[in-house]
C-alpha cells in the first residue's frame, strides 16, 4: 500500500487516480498508523513553500516522514514536495526544509532571462542524468508536465534528470531511497504513469 500525505497541500485526488490507474492500492492519509504500515510514501505539494513547510511541521508529519525514510522506506516527493526535500528555499525569503537532501531551492526570476515567462508552465523535456528504478519504463526525451516558478539547481550530487528552462535544472531527484519530481507525473499522461510504476517497483534503502 502507498501511503499520500495529507497535511493540507496537494493535488490528493489525481494522485490516487493515476495509481488506481496501474493497478496499484494508494491512500491519502495523515494516520501515523497507517503511515508506518505503508510501503512507500508520496509527498505532494501545490502552493506556497514556507506555508507547506509550516503545515507539514504543525501536522507532525515532518518527524514520521524523516523516522519511516531512515529505516529505508521508499519516498518521492512530487512538485512543492520535492522542493520540501531540500535543506531550504529562497521563495519570499528563507525557509526551512526537510533537509533530506542537501542544497537550496532558488527562483527562476533571478537566473533566466525575461524572455522565459513565470512560472514554467507545460511539457518540457527529460534528461535522464542517472540510472533509478523511476526510469525503467521512461526513454530519454520523454516529455512531462511542469508548473512551477522555483527550480532545485543540477548537481551531480543528486539530479536524476535535467530539464531546461533558460538554464538546465533538476526536473528529478535522488538520493537512496528518496526521490523528487519537479514535474506532475499524475497529469503527465503515460510518461507521469511509467514513472508511478517504476516508483512502485522501488526497494528500500537508506540513503
Amino acid at each position: 500500500m502507498i501511503a499520500i500525505l495529507d497535511y493540507g497541500v496537494g493535488n490528493l485526488f489525481s494522485l490516487t487516480c493515476s495509481f488506481r490507474a496501474i493497478g496499484k492500492e494508494a491512500v491519502v492519509t495523515k494516520d501515523p498508523a497507517r503511515i508506518r504500515a505503508a510501503e512507500r510514501l508520496i509527498l505532494p505539494g501545490v502552493g506556497a513553500f514556507a506555508d507547506a513547510a509550516k503545515k507539514l511541521r504543525d501536522s507532525g508529519l515532518d518527524v514520521l516522514l524523516k523516522e519511516e525514510v531512515a529505516k529505508g522506506k521508499p519516498l518521492l516527493g512530487i512538485c512543492l514536495g520535492m522542493q520540501l526535500l531540500f535543506e531550504k528555499s529562497y521563495e519570499y525569503g528563507e525557509h526551512e526544509g526537510l533537509g533530506l537532501i542537501k542544497g537550496s531551492i532558488l527562483p527562476f526570476a533571478e537566473h533566466i532571462g525575461e524572455e522565459y515567462k513565470i512560472p514554467q508552465i507545460g511539457w518540457n523535456r527529460l534528461h535522464l542524468t542517472q540510472s533509478i528504478p523511476l526510469w525503467k519504463y521512461v526513454n530519454e526525451g520523454d516529455f512531462v508536465y511542469f508548473v512551477h516558478s522555483y527550480f532545485a539547481p543540477s548537481s551531480d550530487a543528486y539530479t536524476a534528470a535535467e530539464a531546461e528552462y533558460g538554464i538546465p535544472f533538476s526536473a528529478a531527484v535522488a538520493k537512496g531511497n528518496v526521490y523528487g519530481c519537479q514535474f506532475h507525473p499524475e497529469k503527465s499522461g503515460n510518461v507521469g504513469l511509467s514513472i508511478l510504476r517504476g516508483f512502485c517497483e522501488t526497494e528500500g534503502r537508506v540513503c
